[in-house]
């Protein structure tokens, strides 16, 4: 396995690490999960980046690249809708695009035709993931953050908060945007024999 695929796959175990450093409470875990997050973020480019630079793109780095950016945003998701952040109305907006996309991103494959995220989808994904930054940005520094400054920072930390639920709202708008574009532009490709 290449390095770029390494790092693409590296995201998976992230996400079940920042999930479960959500819901400890002790010194430092909350800033550790967002480090962690910003760390997961930041290879999203990376890998791209190096598979592109020593010629080494593949069909498997371009699903799995776009595969395992939804498992980190929906397994977020799913912990910050148990934590009640994000409505559930979102969150299942949110699933069943991914899961729409990524069912036509398999017919798609099994037709030989690889279907790479565009603007559109990067746009989405780099809103999300600035959301969900902001969502776990909120605790560190309401919690890490305020055991260091003689200040109330729950304030603050609930202001960082809600700066992340807009962004979330936008890219959940992004989001079916960006979905319908996937499914117009290969529908025909998909529904080939659906009618048969």
């Amino acid at each position: 396995m290449n390095l770029p695929n390494a790092i693409t796959l590296s995201r998976i175990p992230l996400m079940f690490v920042i999930v479960g450093l959500m819901y400890c409470d002790w010194a430092g875990s909350a800033s550790l999960a967002f480090w962690l997050f910003i760390a997961a973020a930041v290879g999203d480019g990376i890998d791209g980046y190096l598979a592109r630079k020593r010629g080494i793109v593949s069909n498997f780095g371009k699903l799995m690249d776009a595969l395992t950016d939804k498992i980190m945003v929906l397994g977020l998701v799913i912990a910050l809708v148990d934590k009640h952040e994000i409505p559930v109305l979102l969150a299942l907006i949110t699933l069943c695009r991914e899961l729409l996309v990524t069912g036509m991103r398999m017919v798609a494959a099994s037709k030989g035709v690889i279907v790479a995220a565009d603007a559109g989808g990067k746009s989405k994904t780099v809103t999300q993931l600035i959301a969900l930054g902001f969502f776990l940005g909120a605790p560190m520094a309401g919690r890490d953050w305020a055991r260091l400054v003689p200040w109330d920072l729950s304030t603050f930390a609930s202001i960082v908060n809600e700066i992340g639920f807009v962004i979330f709202v936008l890219g959940t708008i992004l989001a079916v945007w960006s979905g319908w574009r996937y499914i117009a532009r290969y529908r025909s490709l998909v529904m080939e024999g659906a009618d048969k």
